[in-house]
């Protein structure tokens, strides 16, 4: 068994705040593995590569360093080249990116290398979508988190108002439709582990 405690989920199923709440009331690190995905999106974006051409992004995964470290803060955080790139990393347009770039095989085996290098003999929290399927298959405590498209898309205009694009229907549509394209991609598709506790965060 891994000392991990992982909590998988959707977007703005509120994983993020349990994760970060649990690791604080625990005292032990907490990895956000979305923004992993985020930062190759965001690095792709800088580069002028297409997140829909995977011959493009592949390359990228040789060159970016991504790490994850105590911020100035004493909070642990991204650095993408040696750099916190904070806020840059939380729009909608890069999130709709780390989707695409996420369905790559190559993006998420070095993706996965780099996480699973995080956990040693120390306990730590990791939340993404595929933590206790895929990345600790053998994590000692396993948690899905999820909720209604309609109360995730609130809670996105509550957070980035103007920034999140649109109504609270248009962002809910949105939502839905992402929570479709990584239900059904090929590699590491968002679904539950068979023993993780289902959490419903409506």
């Amino acid at each position: 068994m891994q000392n991990v405690i992982a909590i998988d989920g959707p977007s703005a199923s509120g994983k993020s705040t349990l994760a970060h709440r649990l690791a604080a009331r625990l005292n032990i690190p907490c990895v956000n593995t979305g923004s992993m995905f985020r930062a190759v999106a965001l690095a792709a974006r800088r580069a002028g590569v297409d997140w829909g051409d995977s011959a493009a992004v592949t390359p990228l995964l040789s060159r970016i360093r991504i790490d994850y470290c105590r911020n100035a803060r004493g909070e642990w955080d991204l650095a993408l080249d040696g750099a916190f790139p904070g806020e840059a990393l939380r729009s909608t347009e890069i999130a709709a990116g780390a989707s695409r770039v996420a369905a790559y095989p190559a993006v998420r085996e070095a993706l996965k290398t780099m996480q699973r290098a995080l956990a040693g003999t120390h306990w730590l929290v990791m939340e993404g979508r595929d933590i206790g399927s895929v990345i600790f298959p053998e994590a000692r405590f396993k948690f899905f988190v999820t909720a209604s498209p309609l109360e995730r898309a609130r809670r996105r205009l509550a957070q980035e108002g103007d920034k999140a694009g649109g109504s609270l229907e248009e962002v809910a549509a949105r939502i839905a439709e992402r929570d479709e394209a990584d239900r059904t991609r090929a590699v590491a598709p968002l679904r539950p582990a068979p023993d993780a506790v289902i959490v419903d965060n409506t």
